[in-house]
């Protein structure tokens, strides 16, 4: 039997979710874990911002359809953005001091896009999709390991009064 996907359609976007087993992200968009390193950094290494231990490193697939975004939220530690499959998405990131910043994660690499991008700890951070009724498929790699219990998801009122003059960025990919 001959499976055919058109390159950015829902269909596809099923398909991967399916073959790949992922599963609805807290922050939106749907995941799966696929790599937590064996080794493991002791608290008296990983500084006061992380509690406990930590692996090395953790990867995940991540893949956010144009019907939902990524919601504004932010971890304690770096993450890696890898583009796979489909279409870009903008990640947009804002620093604790205030900056805003926008790029375009894609494999165009002609017309400015990132294939990769790392978001540094501590920065909120949200992604959406660039076209209507498509997918993008991507990883996300975090180093020191990821654990929950260092993902704060945003709470609108609150990000928009630390920072107001992002309050439209943030209107739009916020859920609470």
């Amino acid at each position: 039997m001959s499976l055919k996907i058109k390159y950015n359609t829902m269909e596809a976007c099923n398909y991967i979710i399916e073959s790949l087993q992922l599963e609805p992200h807290p922050e939106g968009g749907f995941y799966k874990e696929t790599y937590r390193s064996e080794g493991i950094i002791n608290q008296d290494s990983l500084g006061k911002e992380l509690e406990g231990e930590r692996n090395y490193s953790t990867c995940i697939y991540f893949l956010l359809t144009s019907d939902t975004f990524s919601a504004f939220h932010r971890i304690k530690q770096d993450e890696i953005w890898h583009f796979y499959k489909g279409t870009p998405i903008i990640l947009h990131t804002i620093s604790a001091e205030g900056h805003y910043n926008s790029v375009v994660i894609g494999n165009h690499v002609e017309k400015g896009e990132l294939p990769q991008y790392m978001v540094p700890a501590g920065y909120w951070f949200a992604a959406e999709v660039t076209h209507e009724n498509t997918y993008a498929l991507l990883g996300c790699t975090v180093s020191p390991g990821f654990d929950f219990k260092d993902f704060e998801l945003a709470n609108r009122a609150s990000l928009i009064t630390t920072f107001p003059k992002h309050k439209a960025i943030i209107t739009k990919l916020t859920r609470l």
